[in-house]
């Protein structure tokens, strides 16, 4: 049986533009299987009319719902009545709510509630409110950026104005620094793979892609903050990154194991 999670993709057409689409999909099969994929809106619209070569490309079901009354956003319901259908059939194990509308914060909480693994998707307007919802949130704007072709390009990217993300960079520096401390062992390495995953759950729209990197490493070689060792499995096919705040003195019971001075 496949480890991957099984994904139900929930779109909002009212919010969220068809340029978008291709980056979603690529985005979400890097977290699991994407069983279930539709979008909601009323197709009878000619605003909307730019979706067709999108959907049929992408294999996406368009899911027709009428503004029944001026004002009132019928796309919202029918998706939030879908998801909980979803939900009870018990064949998927993570949802991909798309829109940067509030309204969908509600519906996130209460997937996670069920044990839904729930990837928020949305614009840098998106409310605090919904992505903070959500196990994990990507802005749009973000995953259709040029990506740097080296890690050399890569380290030497400018950092972004504080602005331009919602969690700024200062406030990850502090974050990183404590998690280090938290997770680290006597000599004062923690693995890295253990802050990434510690960052995403305190800062669901954490992604190194924000500030302008492609991978963890580089992002956190480019604070000046903390030294970086890494070492291999027996069989060279796993390689283990730790890291440790620059200048942290090595503890006497490591210095007596590896046999060094006191």
């Amino acid at each position: 049986m496949s480890q991957d999670k099984r994904f139900a993709v929930l779109i909002d057409a009212d919010n969220v533009s068809e340029k978008y689409i291709k980056p979603i999909l690529d985005e979400l099969a890097n977290d699991g299987t994407i069983t279930y994929k539709r979008i909601y809106g009323d197709w009878t619209r000619p605003n909307l009319s730019s979706w067709k070569s999108a959907l049929l490309e992408n294999s996406i079901t368009p899911i027709q719902q009428y503004g029944y009354t001026t004002g009132k956003n019928a796309t919202d319901s029918a998706m939030i009545i879908d998801a909980m259908d979803i939900l009870y059939t018990g064949n998927v194990e993570g949802f991909c709510i798309v829109s940067s509308d509030s309204d969908f914060t509600r519906l996130a909480s209460r997937l996670r509630e069920s044990g839904m693994h729930v990837v928020g998707m949305g614009e840098k307007k998106t409310p605090t409110a919904f992505i903070a919802a959500c196990n994990k949130f990507k802005y749009l704007e973000v995953l259709t950026q040029a990506i740097p072709q080296t890690e050399e390009a890569e380290e030497e990217e400018q950092e972004p104005e504080e602005d331009t993300v919602r969690t700024p960079l200062s406030v990850i520096k502090k974050a990183i620094l404590t998690i280090v401390e938290e997770t680290s062992d006597d000599d004062g390495w923690a693995p890295l793979g253990s802050i990434g995953s510690t960052l995403i759950k305190r800062f669901p729209d954490f992604d190194v892609r924000n500030y302008g990197f492609l991978k963890l490493t580089p992002f956190i070689k480019s604070l000046n903050l903390f030294d970086i060792k890494s070492h291999s499995s027996r069989d060279g096919n796993v390689k283990f990154i730790y890291v440790r705040g620059k200048g942290k003195p090595v503890s006497r019971r490591a210095k007596k194991e590896t046999g060094g001075s006191k």
